[in-house]
Formats: C-alpha cells, structure tokens, sequence
C-alpha cells in the first residue's frame, strides 16, 4: 500500500503560519500524496489544559512571537506583524470552512490566504472580513460557503477528524502523521517528508 503524509491543520495555532505559507511548494515539490484533515486543536489541548500562550508567563509569549518572526525569516517569508490578535473569536468557524475547502480541494488556497490576511495585516481568521476577502480571492460565494460551514454535516466531520486526531496522538499543531508515527509541529514538516520517502 503506497504510503501518505496525514497532515493535521489547525487554523488558530500560531506557528501553523509558517506552514500556510510555505506547503504547497514543498508538495509540489516532493510530489507529495497528502491528506488534509482540518480539526480542533484547541479542543484536544483544553483536554490536556495546555495554554500555548498563557498570560501568566509574559517572557514565554514574547519568546513565541519573536520566534515566529525569526523562522519566517529564516524561511525567506513575508515578516508577519506581530502579536497578531489571538486567540481567535471565530476558531471553530474557521476551522470547518477548512473542512469545507478541503472536501472541495481547496485547503491549501484557504489556509494561506486566510493565515495572510490575519498575520500580515491583523484580520483574524474565522472572522467576517477575513473570510468575505479569502472568499473573494478565491472567486468563492462566501454564503455558499457559510451555509455549508454551518450545516450539521461539516459539524460532523469536523468532530471525527478531532476525534480521530486524539485517536492518532495528535496533541497539537500543526501535526504530520506517517502512518503510526507523528511529526509535531511546523519544525518537523520536512523530517515527515523524508520519513514518508523511506523505503
């Protein structure tokens, strides 16, 4: 059975900027064989009450920040401006238009152009003017969109990819799965890659 990269895709985590912006070259790339399953982060680390950015520890998320700007440079991506607003208002909307693109194979044109509007001009992801200019560079109707985020059946598979994300040992993102074997975070794109092209 040919092997695949699972790549578990979170919209509101932070990090998963660099990924946005620099996936779909790395698949085009590798010629990847790769399946996106949008689900709640932000579920599974209230489970493990994990706060990434927790307001108690201001020299921590100073750190977080200030990383991010340094791999984005490292990574010859546009500087984001930073702290971008978080967390978002809108996570679970966000996340199931996800849902939404990527069982129209749309994803990864969502995914970057969503995380661009919030962390290079401060429109948070998940919110009406973000998602109504996404919709719009894409050339999509936002209330098709909307409706269909909506609907009891993108709930649904928003839920099963959560679950079976906890299923897979999936605790944060983003994640990459090969099989058994979990890459965590954006850090560990590329050791996912070389993994799946073991023999």
């Amino acid at each position: 059975m040919q092997k695949h990269l699972t790549a578990w895709l979170s919209i509101g985590s932070t990090y998963t900027y660099l990924t946005a912006l620099r996936i779909q070259p790395l698949i085009a790339q590798h010629k990847l064989d790769i399946r996106v399953k949008p689900f709640s982060v932000r579920a599974i680390m209230k489970e493990m009450d994990n706060t990434p950015f927790p307001p108690s520890k201001p020299e921590k998320v100073r750190y977080m920040w200030r990383d991010i700007e340094r791999r984005s440079e490292r990574y010859g991506l546009p500087r984001p401006t930073v702290p971008a607003p978080y967390p978002l208002k809108d996570f679970d909307l966000a996340n199931r238009v996800g849902v939404v693109m990527a069982e129209r194979g749309l994803y990864f044109d969502y995914f970057q152009q969503t995380y661009s509007l919030w962390f290079l001009h401060g429109i948070e992801a998940g919110g009406e003017p973000n998602l109504t200019q996404t919709c719009k560079a894409l050339g999509l109707d936002i209330e098709d969109i909307l409706t269909t985020a909506n609907s009891p059946a993108t709930e649904q598979a928003y839920q099963a990819n959560t679950a079976a994300a906890r299923h897979s040992g999936v605790f944060g993102a983003p994640s990459f799965t090969v099989g058994e074997e979990v890459f965590w975070g954006d850090d560990r794109l590329e050791d996912a890659i070389t993994f799946l092209a073991k023999d």
